[in-house]
């Protein structure tokens, strides 16, 4: 080999190691950093016969299988969040069966405090005690319906958000895949890039699950579980309107809530749809589905209390369109205007104490014109029967049975609870599947040990090429002595 042949070897020796110094100190120093993919550098010979070394460009090292099934348990695990949080909610709003403010232990007060009024119906304490267990009992289940709408609205207002977001990731994708086409095809490296890329190809997954297809001059492509195209090129514009409020009667398929559109093309929204799999289809589930069972199941029993206590037969005084103890909003309750009286259901206020407070009613009928005898309990012992009739309830969640008024508030207790369960299970096991995947990706990323041994090696072979130079420093000093 001549002096200019090992000159040339050490000076990209020198080169090669100077860039590889460069690359695992950016590991080290991203070793923490979310998103941060390893990188090495590509080094190769120069040609044949050629000494020296050739640089290449930065590579990143992952692996494409076990980023695309993270990918998938990610937003497996965030739709399985949106059900186990909307049905903990439900839980908490219903109640437990050890819970003093359940809908079955407001039902339960009342009861006993009706037995009471019947032992004796002339104690204007009792009657009063009543006319409190009667308006609680309306307002918890008033307020639980409330609480179903607040989910509802929620639900609406998540899919607002994550739209944007996705419409806007995909925009910044679009704009890195044409610079990430221009800096390669300059000779230059865009592995920041292509990072930045990658952290918004997750945050548009989770959302809505996405599969990956790789182009040339460093492009992709991006598609759903189902086959939409969300970019291609130009990126696809998602679109959504929503809603101010939300009233129970509101739903997708009477067109009083908003579906979504690709492009201006209606998708399908549904658990099954071409979305499938992330937290945007879970939202529409729990607006358009979940919660609208929910609201049925608490539609049920709403219904049945007040048709308990809105029986002709039973009170003598009530009229044909006249308002029992429990009414809607105030007035009469019409079988045909179901939907959402679980949010209306009030306390007559001829009995109530924020009202009339002519508590006296309950015994001697609710439109009697005076008092009667005050020690006629015939009425009020009529009202436990009425509570304690079997009556068919039909709901979606419930089911069809002929239920008493507190097996079915029993029994809504039970359905919420098990719901509960059974989300937070899917939930925990969801969970675990990210956190293994994410630890195998984890796995392929920097090690600290590993980085620092490899600094040293690109000393020692610093080292051994600025030798070499030296040497033929001296070599060409003997020469020019000569």
């Amino acid at each position: 080999m001549s002096i200019y042949s090992a000159l040339n070897s050490a000076m990209s020796g020198l080169s090669a190691a100077s860039r590889s110094s460069q690359i695992v100190s950016e590991n080290l120093a991203n070793a923490l950093t979310p998103g941060y993919t390893r990188r090495v550098l590509d080094l190769n010979s120069p040609g044949t016969g050629a000494p020296g070394v050739r640089v290449g460009n930065v590579q990143r090292l992952n692996d494409p299988v076990v980023i695309s099934n993270r990918r998938v348990a990610e937003a497996d695990f965030g739709a399985a969040k949106v059900q186990a949080d909307f049905f903990s909610r439900m839980s908490d709003l219903v109640g437990t069966v050890d819970d003093e403010m359940s809908l079955a232990s407001q039902l339960s007060e009342f009861e006993s405090s009706l037995i009471e009024v019947v032992s004796r119906p002339d104690s204007q304490p009792r009657l009063n005690d009543l006319s409190v267990k009667a308006e609680t009992l309306a307002d918890s289940i008033s307020r639980t319906a409330e609480g179903l709408r607040d989910l509802r609205i929620n639900a609406d207002s998540a899919i607002n958000s994550q739209v944007d977001t996705v419409n806007q990731a995909l925009k910044e994708i679009e704009k890195l895949n044409a610079r990430i086409m221009v800096v390669e095809a300059g000779g230059m490296d865009a592995v920041s890039m292509h990072d930045q890329r990658d952290q918004l190809i997750d945050q548009v997954n989770e959302i809505i699950p996405v599969n990956v297809v790789r182009r040339d001059n460093g492009q992709v492509t991006l598609y759903s579980t189902g086959g939409v195209m969300l970019l291609d090129g130009k990126a696809s514009e998602l679109s959504f309107n929503p809603s101010r409020d939300i009233m129970p009667h509101m739903t997708l398929g009477n067109g009083m809530l908003s579906g979504l559109e690709v492009n201006g093309r209606v998708i399908d929204t549904g658990p099954n749809g071409p979305l499938r799999g992330g937290t945007l289809t879970a939202q529409f589930e729990i607006r358009d589905v979940t919660a609208v069972e929910a609201q049925e199941d608490l539609d049920a029993m709403a219904r049945d209390l007040i048709e308990r206590f809105q029986d002709p037969a039973l009170d003598g005084t009530i009229g044909v369109t006249d308002a029992g103890i429990f009414t809607d909003g105030g007035g009469f309750f019409d079988a045909a205007n179901t939907v959402g009286i679980s949010n209306r259901i009030e306390l007559n206020g001829l009995v109530s104490l924020t009202g009339s407070a002519e508590t006296w009613r309950f015994r001697d009928g609710l439109y009697a014109a005076a008092p009667g005898d005050p020690g006629d309990s015939s009425l009020l012992q009529g009202y436990s029967d009425a509570l304690n009739a079997t009556r068919t309830v039909s709901s979606v969640g419930l089911g069809t049975s002929d239920l008493t008024a507190s097996t079915l508030s029993a029994n809504l207790l039970s359905r919420f609870a098990q719901d509960n369960e059974t989300a937070a299970r899917g939930s925990t096991f969801a969970a675990t599947s990210f956190n293994e995947l994410s630890q195998a990706e984890l796995a392929l990323g920097v090690d600290t040990d590993a980085e620092l041994q490899n600094l040293m090696l690109v000393e020692k072979y610093y080292a051994a090429n600025a030798r070499v130079i030296s040497v033929v420093d001296e070599l060409m000093e003997t020469l020019l002595r000569i």
